[in-house]
Formats: C-alpha cells, structure tokens, sequence
C-alpha cells in the first residue's frame, strides 16, 4: 500500500523502497529498544488497493495474501555463498503460510547444490500444495535449482 517502508528492531533495519530496493542493514552501535515503523506514500499515488491485492493473492477468489515474494539476498550476510541446508531452512521459515512463494535472486551470484535441494525437493516434497517459483536467477543459479528438481 505503501511506496516506502522502514522497520527498526533492535540493531536490524529493514528498509523496501521501489519495486525490488530491499535492504536489511545492521547496526550495533544504535540498539534500539521496540520496534518502530516508518511507512511513505506518494499524496498522487496512482496505485489502488485492488493492485496491492491482486498482487499478493494467488488465486483470482483469494482474498488473503497467501501470495509472497522473498528476497533471497537478505539472506546473505556479507559475502557469505549460499551453499548448506541450514540456510536454506532459515530462508523457509514461515513459508508454509502461503500458497504461492516467489522466491527473487537479484543481487545472488550463486547458491550451493545442498541449499537448492532443500528448498526446490525436500521442502517441496514436504508442501506439495505450496507453489514454488523464482526470478532474477542466473545460469549457476537455474542449474543448481533444475537438478535438484530432477533429483530422482
């Protein structure tokens, strides 16, 4: 609904501005006690509530958001490959909540054959209801999720 947001919680800020400009940034010097919330909106925003909604359902009749898109580069910390199945399993947290997962790799160069098993078999074998998708991948990136699609 929102053209900007920021989220402080502690010494993490998670900031989303423009369609794909998420950032989650840490400070330990500035703790902040709480949680606080900083939300932007454009007094000629064009964008309806339909859109917003729309956007999120993942189904025509949907009127819940059971629809998601993850950016998987917040996951990365520093330079930090993404390669185990533990982190995997951090990324998956709460994903059985939503029909529909799309999971973003811009700004990933790569992710290891263990961390694409666990999300695109093991966790869908787990969920087979549960769609997973993806976008902005490179070649390394569409190899690593294909095999593990193929896995037999």
């Amino acid at each position: 609904m929102f053209d900007g947001f920021i989220i402080k919680s502690g010494h993490l800020h998670f900031s989303h501005f423009e369609k794909d400009d998420d950032w989650l940034t840490e400070d330990k010097e500035k703790v902040q006690e709480g949680t606080s919330v900083m939300m932007k909106i454009c007094l000629k925003s064009s964008r309806t509530s339909k859109e917003v909604f729309d956007r999120y359902a993942s189904e025509e009749n949907d009127f819940g958001f059971t629809k998601t898109i993850v950016p998987v580069n917040l996951l990365q910390y520093g330079e930090e490959n993404l390669v185990s199945r533990s982190q995997a399993k951090r990324l998956l947290t709460r994903f059985e909540k939503f029909r529909e997962i799309i999971l973003n790799f811009k700004d990933v160069k790569s992710i290891g054959p263990a961390f694409a098993d666990e999300i695109f078999r093991v966790f869908q074998e787990q969920h087979p209801p549960i769609k997973l998708l993806w976008i902005h991948a490179n070649k390394e990136i569409e190899k690593n999720i294909r095999k593990s699609l193929n896995h037999d």
